[in-house]
């Protein structure tokens, strides 16, 4: 099973595509996307939408996740990520995946053991769990976070399902 995972910015949106064969997980690819900063806000978001798209189609997931969005000190900040995370379900619901989603504290917990982590483990973990992968920044290894966490979620909920039939 190929899975995307997402870190949503406006300025810069991680993402990171993993294979999942059970509990075995390998790395595919993984990046960011930047939009213009002197750009007007319907512009950037259309960029979003367009490269993540090209993603999409490049390595044809067959599942996503999403970071959820925490509030920020800065109301104008939230808003601007909220609206990046709307055009990012977006194009995910277009493609016609799936779309987990997942708290920052919840990612931390499943890829460091501690919510409280910061983002130099999560890198660390995400390096130890996807031997030899090339992290293209911390947006990046925030992402295939949300990635590991999405396959370790859906290997729990087959096992659990197995239980029970």
């Amino acid at each position: 099973m190929i899975l995307i995972g997402l870190d949503p910015g406006l300025g810069t949106t991680g993402w990171g595509v993993i294979a999942a064969d059970g509990n075995r997980l390998s790395h595919i690819a993984n990046g960011q996307v930047r939009t213009e900063v002197a750009a007007p806000l319907a512009l950037r978001l259309v960029a979003l939408h367009d490269a993540l798209t090209d993603v999409l189609i490049a390595h044809r997931p067959d599942g996503a996740a999403v970071e959820e969005v925490f509030v920020n000190t800065n109301p104008q900040s939230t808003l601007k990520l909220g609206q990046a995370r709307g055009v990012i379900l977006l194009t995910l619901a277009r493609q016609g995946l799936a779309v987990g989603e997942y708290a920052a504290r919840l990612v931390k917990k499943a890829v460091v053991g501690t919510g409280a982590a910061d983002k130099t483990q999560v890198h660390a973990m995400v390096s130890r769990l996807l031997p030899g992968v090339k992290i293209a920044g911390a947006d990046a290894a925030d992402a295939l976070a949300v990635a590991i966490t999405h396959a370790h979620h859906l290997a729990s909920a087959r096992a659990l399902k197995r239980i029970i039939a």
